[in-house]
């Protein structure tokens, strides 16, 4: 089962520990969320809402570069990064396939941390996330570590 639940039978380094992912949402303030359009009915879009209502600043990153939740959008986080400066997270709503590079464009942009949806997954990627000093969680969702703390509240 994806998310925090099986998080202690994977390598944290590259799967994130509840720790890291706590203090990546405690910590943090501006969100590149990539794949997040206009479509209500992605993950992406209500997850960008809930992040908004916890205090962060979201940017969008879409091929449309839309306006979503009031926040103007880019087509890539590098026209992000220039307009807005650097993300503290880069969170991937994409497949797998394209992680690869888009972890690539996070170290480029200085980002502090990776976050990788429910069901995105790139081992690879995720090293060299961390072996330029990026934090990384992967296949989690804020809403799963958000609705944890709470239970353990």
């Amino acid at each position: 089962m994806p998310g925090s639940a099986n998080m202690g039978e994977r390598d944290g380094r590259l799967y994130g520990t509840p720790e890291v992912a706590a203090r990546i949402l405690d910590d943090s303030s501006t969100w590149f969320v990539v794949g997040l359009g206009n479509n209500p009915d992605r993950d992406a879009y209500g997850i960008a809402r809930l992040l908004q209502s916890r205090g962060k600043r979201i940017v969008p990153i879409y091929p449309r570069a839309e306006v979503v939740h009031g926040e103007q959008g880019y087509a890539t986080i590098a026209e992000a990064a220039a307009a807005v400066g650097t993300p503290d997270v880069v969170d991937l709503f994409v497949r797998s396939s394209r992680v690869d590079r888009l972890v690539d464009d996070a170290i480029a942009a200085g980002a502090q941390a990776v976050w990788m949806q429910l069901g995105v997954i790139d081992e690879a990627a995720a090293q060299r996330a961390v072996d330029a000093g990026l934090e990384v969680v992967m296949d989690n969702c804020p809403a799963i570590v958000w609705r944890a703390a709470s239970a353990a509240d």
